[in-house]
């Protein structure tokens, strides 16, 4: 099985030794994504979103492709407004996800998201 590297302009580029995602077969692996000079938790869970439907559509997919989420929190207490930005953003029936408080990540974010699809 061939991978294809996945490359838009409409997430941020790649900021170490990897892609910002990976198709393999009928399987697209993310990268997550991140917006740490978007503003406040709420802005930069938009611009994670844009990312990550700009990466999806890039590889020929669709929001409604996904069948996995894994969303990393600088802090726990943010839940409550990822979750309703996720609900708004994500198309039902929603993926299956993971929802995590991490010490901290790339370049001060306050959010990262991460999908995995498969086209069925």
């Amino acid at each position: 099985m061939s991978k294809i590297v996945v490359s838009t302009t409409g997430a941020p580029a790649a900021i170490g030794p990897y892609s910002q995602a990976i198709v393999a077969g009928d399987t697209l692996y993310a990268s997550g994504q991140i917006a740490p000079a978007a503003g406040d938790v709420a802005a930069q869970t938009e611009k994670a979103f844009d990312s990550v439907e700009a990466i999806v559509q890039e590889a020929g997919f669709a929001m409604t492709d996904i069948v996995k989420t894994t969303v990393y929190l600088a802090d726990m207490g943010d839940f409550a407004v990822v979750n309703e930005i996720y609900g708004r953003r994500m198309p039902q029936p929603y993926p299956a996800r993971s929802c995590v408080q991490v010490a901290a990540l790339p370049k001060g974010a306050l959010v990262e998201v991460e999908i995995l699809a498969r086209k069925c």
